[in-house]
């Protein structure tokens, strides 16, 4: 058994080429989910050390970062939604054994997906100070983090091309490639970081500029890196010069779908947003142990959403293939194996709450305040891990308006009034934040588990 494991493992890290619409289902997952998991904790490892690095700089740097993530979450809802709408295409025509058609839409995601990131280009340039007040940071916050602020809003374009290409990597079933890529970026951004913040070896130390400086050197070389490997001839996907073309119907599909998956982001991350609004009324002492908190939970759910990509492909192509009913099984298979791992994860975070935050930093106020923050939002794991997977099996079938309409239930309709009325009215603070994401993330899953049984997107047109 151990031996299979450990083949199958090395299988999936090669990148062999498998039909996965008729291999096992649980081969086909694994394959699959692998590279996308390892990607995705290189991903969470970033966050952790890169906030580890920045909390050094005290609480109003790590407040700055966490109110610039925040409206980053704007330019990653465009991503991940241009991105649904590119799994769902590229996998669909790669289940009807169509490469080449797929490789144009997959030139039309990556000319949409630059000029969505123009506006919000021009708004970090120009308004960084402005934006970081808005969002409720104090003069001193606005004063010393705007730079920061401006050089991660002005790295749009190489975030939503991260995003894009990458979706097309995995759509094709290339996932090993997205998995280079990302650790290409995090890999240099985690050297630069303390090189370029604490001014290591012939650096000049620049503080918090430094991180931003680091983030978007590493993000940038990752982009290059992708266009290279787009270009190579062995990938199940190569974009020639014939590709880059304008096409109008496919551009209207992926805007149609992309709208759907902006919509549900722009949902979620929007919601997200006004929560880190509400909890910087409390001090800049909350909003650190917030965001460190933040950073740790996103160490595993990064990989989850890895898992939940597995089963977003996995659907496309069966689709594409003519075998919804093996569609619906990848998915509840995959669902079971999202739940075990973040099932576990909370238990680990419930328990150790307190050491884990104890790593970022040594003032006792910002420690409390993350230990609150980790363990009740951990109690909404195994919601979260159920929810993501049948939220993302929706996409992958192309039907991207049901998650969207479920996000709005979830989010702004439920989660943001109850965490005003809990930390505002009844007066429990950023506490009473902490358990309406609990909260939205339970009504979430139950909503799409009905939807998802219904089993209306198994005749969806993409």
């Amino acid at each position: 058994m151990l031996k299979k494991i450990r083949l199958d493992i090395a299988e999936s890290l090669k990148g062999t080429e498998q039909d996965y619409t008729r291999i096992p289902i649980g081969k086909a997952i694994f394959l699959l989910a692998i590279p996308m998991i390892i990607e995705m904790i290189m991903e969470s490892v970033f966050a952790v050390v890169d906030i580890f690095f920045v909390s050094q700089l005290g609480a109003d740097a790590v407040s700055a970062v966490g109110i610039s993530e925040s409206i980053m979450t704007l330019v990653y809802a465009i991503g991940v939604g241009l991105g649904t709408a590119t799994t769902a295409m590229v996998s669909r025509r790669i289940g009807e054994k169509r490469k080449d058609d797929a490789a144009f839409v997959g030139t039309q995601s990556i000319i949409l997906g630059i000029i969505g990131a123009l506006p919000v280009l021009f708004a970090g340039i120009f308004f960084a100070k402005e934006i970081l007040t808005l969002m409720g940071g104090t003069e001193e916050i606005s004063s010393d983090g705007y730079v920061y602020t401006r050089i991660l809003l002005a790295s749009s374009p190489v975030i939503m091309l991260l995003f894009v290409v990458n979706a097309i990597f995995r759509s094709a079933g290339d996932a090993i490639l997205a998995m280079k890529v990302l650790w290409v970026a995090n890999m240099l951004n985690m050297i630069l970081d303390p090189c370029l913040i604490f001014g290591w070896g012939p650096f000049t130390e620049l503080g918090l500029e430094g991180a931003a400086w680091a983030t978007f050197s590493g993000r940038t070389i990752a982009v290059v890196y992708q266009f290279y490997l787009l270009s190579k001839p062995n990938n199940r996907i190569r974009i020639e010069k014939r590709h880059i073309i304008f096409i109008p119907n496919i551009i209207k599909k992926l805007i149609k779908l992309s709208i759907g998956g902006i919509g549900q982001s722009l949902i979620a991350t929007s919601s997200w947003i006004i929560l880190v609004r509400i909890i910087a009324i409390f001090g800049a002492n909350v909003l650190a142990g917030y965001t460190i908190a933040i950073r740790v939970l996103l160490f595993t759910l990064l990989p989850a959403w890895g898992i939940s990509t597995a089963a977003s492909t996995l659907v496309g192509q069966n689709l594409g293939a003519g075998h919804p009913d093996r569609a619906e099984k990848t998915v509840w298979k995959t669902a079971w194996v999202n739940t075990t791992f973040l099932g576990i994860t909370a238990i680990l975070f419930i328990a150790f709450a307190s050491e884990i935050i104890g790593w970022f930093s040594n003032d006792p106020t910002i420690i409390e305040e993350g230990i609150d923050c980790l363990r009740i939002v951990s109690y909404g794991y195994l919601s979260y891990a159920f929810g993501m997977i049948l939220s993302r099996a929706l996409n992958g079938a192309g039907d991207t308006k049901t998650p969207t309409l479920i996000n709005f239930i979830a989010f702004w309709i439920i989660e943001i009034p109850l965490a005003y009325f809990l930390a505002i009215v009844l007066e429990y603070n950023e506490t009473g934040v902490y358990y309406s994401i609990v909260i939205a993330e339970t009504i979430l899953a139950i909503i799409a588990f009905f939807v998802f049984k219904n089993g209306k997107w198994k005749f969806k047109k993409v």
